[in-house]
């Protein structure tokens, strides 16, 4: 009794002294984590084989409140996965969205250690899924050759995949080193504070993978490179070559730093790196080694000390301790202690882990007899498979002799009367047989027995575990030992179902082999007196697995009363936690009291910035109230009399006005909506006020220059708008009036203006309206008029080609004629849709103008609609000549189909100019798109008989190569590709030619700069120069006057 009370104390102490550890390793203190925390947690994970005791502390830290705190618990995480027990992979594993969770959180925050979080979480979440995916490879990466070949494979893709998992791996060492370095000034000074070295300490961990890793990626691209081409292995020799040069950085900056020169031996990389070309330069690769030497630290006997870790000496002076105050508890530090230092709940806290120990001990013993029922069940197995092997070769013994008797029994019938004595002998071997029989019944009822007994006992054993779960769901902290003891026990049991499934096997084969054996004993009766013995034997065995029962019914009872001893604890355990929620919601509702507070003053303080953004607006209208009456003050001054403006200039600033009261208008509805939100009301007033004072100056400014009926009416409205202006800035000033403030009075007024400026501005006379209206309607009656001559011309051809020619020429020609003709047709009609559309568009927009005023203000979409025309006609033009010389076998079927195209792209050009100035509920707009339409499908239709026409009469040779010699063929070959290239050559260059004839035709076709005028477009040097453009074609592509190719103007001429 006394040894076990030890060892319960020596494992409280040692569970005590664990969590401890954790405590006092992962802190919000700005210090390195003390290697003897450290290596008390490591030691505590391997005792209990995993680190299921340091997660279930550390799910509880605050990381999200403080980066010290989660970059020290990332360190320790680390230092877990290397030095720890290998199933401590698989517990941090099991939290791998926490650790995610907690990176993304300081990821988002601007915080130098949130960074360095961020970076450390996502190399931790690398290194779980890296080794739970090569479970062969350690996680401190100590691994040989041999086994990092056995991972690779002989798959030279899956080589391929590990090269690259290991470069990832590598990348978020490297990218956490470096910034870890880039934070801090790599000076002496820095790395010997604590603040320093606690950044610094991860690095060690660091350095150890990197030196792994490194080697790693080495071995496996000479592993590439010796089954790949080098083109393909490119990428990885430069990503290689980037890490080599990264590391051997970090290495070198880590080596001149004091801290690192006692705790770690860094090995010094080549100058250059391994060149993977050459298969002997993996002789000269030599594998770094990172050496951390022995350090004689001295246990601490009592470790309750919150003093922290002294830092590396670094040099020879000794350097004064300083006194550091006592750190308290993560939950002191939170809340703060309570009744002055001293807490009930600390005692509750130390009963409760004195019963976690109790129960931890009790689970540790089921563990052991729950091991030890095992042990007894494989004995059981092994002694009966022992059997099973008796009896197999009992069966082949009996096999033989059945053969033997078999000859005797028909030696014996062949003499049946001089052997009566053997029969007596064979009725003895019946009776025998008989009792035999009788026997292996008996024996089959005592099997089928212990069976049952053994299903009884796994039912049992399974309520065991069903009881065990249910009393396991009453609190959190014992909840995870009772997931843990539900796990041994299920494991058990699905062992003992495993084992009494192998047992039934077993079983059902034997009984097959007895059956087998039962006829062979009916067949030969007389052969089974040594059945006899075994019979005995399995008696024997029966009976001790009747012992072996009635042992294991003892254990069943033991562990019954262990669990009622356990239930009793659990309960006990619920009375102290449901005491445990009381205070916790005793002290909730106080929260709740304080948060009401806090609620109350957040009212106060949002009606305190309510009234100042109201005052803010208040100022503001004072201001804009003060520029509005300055501006009115001007409208009586004398000295303003002098002052002139254009009517231009004042259309610009009443528009810019009505935008600055749509913007006000805005700013008043949101301000409304969200009384804590002025700045866009501000702004909008701002400008509001400058932009209306700036409209009723120059309102009286324009009025000067005006007759008087227009200067009244312009004056007269200037003062409404300042009388509007400043009783809607009187109604923001009020709270009452504020919600009726409008600005629909101060737009009507502004609108009145704008109206009276377009009035006032001139009537723009152009010297060129009369060539102008003349040239578009010229232009337009020409084009139509080549339209028809082109459908003249090609009925003539249409009827010359049924004279001349005949057969499958002739269907080739009237196919690609009546499409010209259907093309010609559609372009007509399109040409008289633009026209309507045309003066749909002038009688709506001229006013009172006169159509040739109206040419002549809108000059750029005249010329536009001039250049258009003048596209469609040459292009019909030039379409029939192309169809003459295809028809008469004297042109190429290429440039029928390039005229059909640029007749396309010109009645696009027509549509658009026209569709500038339509209105976009036009009848006759719909009407010209339908014709655009008709004449793209047209023109589609001119190059698809082309083509057609083009396959059919193409006379295509059958390629006989058969009586060609292999040489002759490679010959033809070799002249077939010079011929490809050439051609491919020509093309190219053709390429290039066109490109450059349709720069050259751009900048010939462009009208220059200096002939711009902003109010008018185009503008003519002299009066007698005609407006359009002329054509400046090359001479041997010069056409008649009926139609030219149209100079189109760049794109940015129309606005």
């Amino acid at each position: 009794m006394s040894k076990h009370i030890d060892t319960l104390l020596k494992g409280k102490k040692g569970e005590d002294d664990k969590l401890s550890s954790i405590s006092k390793a992962i802190n919000s203190n700005e210090a390195p984590v003390k290697e003897k925390h450290a290596r008390r947690i490591i030691l505590g994970t391997h005792r209990e084989k995993g680190a299921f005791t340091f997660w279930s502390y550390a799910l509880g830290l605050p990381l999200s409140s403080n980066s010290i705190l989660s970059w020290k618990f990332c360190h320790v995480v680390h230092k877990v996965l290397r030095d720890g027990h290998h199933n401590s992979l698989q517990d941090c594993m099991r939290h791998h969205s926490n650790i995610v969770e907690t990176g993304q959180l300081w990821g988002n925050l601007h915080d130098r250690y949130g960074q360095l979080v961020a970076l450390y979480a996502k190399l931790l979440c690398t290194k779980m899924e890296f080794h739970v995916k090569h479970s062969e490879i350690r996680a401190n990466l100590e691994v040989t050759d041999e086994v990092l070949e056995r991972v690779a494979g002989t798959d030279i893709n899956n080589v391929f995949q590990l090269t690259v998992e290991v470069f990832d791996y590598l990348d978020t060492e490297l990218r956490l080193a470096e910034t870890v370095i880039r934070q801090l000034n790599t000076s002496i000074a820095i790395s010997t504070l604590t603040s320093g070295q606690c950044r610094l300490s991860p690095l060690i961990q660091v350095i150890q993978d990197c030196s792994h890793l490194y080697h790693f990626t080495v071995k496996l691209l000479f592993k590439l490179h010796a089954c790949l081409p080098a083109d393909t292995l490119q990428g990885h020799r430069d990503r290689f070559h980037d890490q080599f040069h990264s590391l051997k950085t970090f290495f070198n900056k880590a080596r001149d730093m004091m801290y690192f020169k006692r705790l770690i031996q860094i090995p010094k990389l080549p100058e250059s790196p391994p060149n993977f070309l050459h298969a002997a330069s993996l002789a000269k690769h030599a594998r770094p080694v990172v050496v951390i030497p022995d350090e004689d630290e001295p246990e601490q006997v009592d470790d309750d000390d919150d003093d922290p870790e002294p830092l590396i000496n670094v040099s020879d002076v000794t350097v004064p301790s300083m006194a550091v105050p006592q750190q308290f508890d993560i939950f002191d530090q939170t809340f703060g202690p309570a009744n002055g230092g001293f807490d009930d709940r600390d005692i509750q806290i130390e009963n409760l882990k004195r019963d976690l120990e109790l129960l931890r001990t009790d689970l540790e013993r089921v563990k052991g007899e729950a091991q030890r029922y095992i042990t007894q069940l494989k004995s059981q197995i092994n002694s009966l498979e022992a059997e099973l092997e008796e009896q197999r070769v009992q069966k082949q013994r009996a096999l033989v002799e059945n053969e033997q008797l078999r000859m005797e029994l028909e030696a014996t019938r062949r003499r049946n009367a001089e052997h009566e004595s053997v029969q007596a002998t064979f009725g003895e071997a019946e009776t025998r047989a008989q009792a035999t029989e009788q026997r292996y019944n008996k024996l089959k009822e005592k099997h089928t027995e212990l069976v049952s007994s053994h299903a009884e006992l796994l039912r049992k054993s399974a309520d065991t575990v069903k009881m065990l779960s249910a009393t396991q769901q009453t609190q959190e902290e014992v909840e995870r030992t009772k997931q843990q003891l539900a796990f041994e026990v299920d494991r058990i049991k699905q062992d003992a179902d495993m084992k009494l499934e192998e047992q039934k096997f077993e079983m059902e084969k034997l009984k097959r082999e007895f059956e087998e054996k039962k006829a062979e004993v009916e067949r030969v009766k007389g052969t089974l007196q040594s059945n006899e013995k075994v019979g005995e034997q399995q008696t024997r065995s029966m009976s001790a697995l009747q012992a072996e029962k009635e042992r294991l019914m003892h254990s069943v009872s033991e562990k019954e009363a262990a669990l009622s001893a356990l239930r009793h604890a659990a309960q006990l355990q619920q009375s102290s936690l449901q005491q445990e929620r009381e205070r916790s919601t005793r002290e909730l509702g106080e929260l709740q009291g304080r948060l009401q507070e806090k609620s109350s003053r957040e009212e106060q303080l949002q009606q305190k910035l309510l009234e100042e953004q109201f005052s803010l607006l208040q100022g503001t209208v004072s201001e804009a109230e003060s520029i509005i009456q300055d501006a009115v003050a001007k409208l009586d001054d004398p000295l303003h009399i002098r002052c002139t403006s254009s009517p231009d200039y004042l259309v610009s600033r009443a528009d810019a006005t009505l935008g600055s009261i749509d913007k006000v208008k805005r700013g008043h509805s949101d301000y409304l909506t969200n009384m804590g939100d002025v700045g866009g009301l501000l702004r909008a007033l701002t400008q509001f006020s400058h932009l209306a004072a700036d409209t009723i100056i120059n309102g009286s400014a324009t009025a000067h220059m005006a007759p008087t009926d227009h200067a009244d009416r312009l004056t007269e409205n200037c003062r409404g708008c300042a009388t509007q202006s400043l009783q809607f800035l009187k109604d923001l000033k009020s709270k009452a009036s504020l919600q009726r403030a409008d600005t629909a009075s101060i737009r009507i007024v502004v609108q009145k203006i704008l109206r009276l400026g377009e009035e006032l501005r001139p009537k723009g006379v152009d010297v060129r309206q009369d060539e102008l209206g003349d040239l578009v309607d010229k232009e337009m009656a020409a084009t139509s008029a080549a339209i028809e001559e082109a459908v003249r011309r090609i009925d003539e051809m249409m009827n010359q080609a049924r004279k001349d020619t005949s057969g499958v020429k002739l269907e080739v020609n009237e196919r690609i004629l009546y499409s010209c003709t259907d093309l010609m047709k559609a372009i007509h009609l399109l040409v008289l849709t633009s026209t309507d559309l045309q003066k749909e568009i002038v009688e709506g927009g001229r006013g009172a103008a006169t159509i040739k005023e109206f040419y002549a203000r809108n000059s750029r979409w005249t010329e536009g609609l001039i250049s258009a025309s003048k596209a469609v006609g040459w292009g019909a033009t030039q379409m029939v000549e192309s169809a003459d010389k295809v028809v008469l076998h004297t042109g190429k079927y290429e440039e029928l189909i390039v005229c059909s195209h640029e007749i396309a792209a010109s009645t696009a050009q027509l549509v658009a100019s026209s569709k500038v100035k339509a209105n976009r509920n036009s009848t006759k707009l719909t009407a010209l798109q339908h014709a655009s339409r008709r004449v793209n499908e047209m023109a589609a239709n001119v190059v698809a008989s082309t083509k057609t026409g083009q396959e059919n009469l193409e006379d295509k040779d059958t390629m006989d190569f058969s009586g060609m010699s292999l040489i002759k063929l490679k010959m033809e070959e070799m002249e077939s590709q010079v011929k490809v290239l050439e051609l491919e050559n020509q093309l190219g260059n053709e390429r290039l030619r066109l490109g450059e004839l349709r720069k050259k035709h751009y900048d010939i076709a462009g009208v220059p700069a200096a002939g711009l005028s902003e109010g008018n477009g185009l503008a003519p040097s002299s009066a007698s120069e005609p407006s359009s453009p002329k054509p400046s074609k090359p001479s041997i592509l010069r056409k008649p006057a009926l139609a030219q190719k149209p100079n189109l103007p760049p794109k940015n001429m129309f606005r």
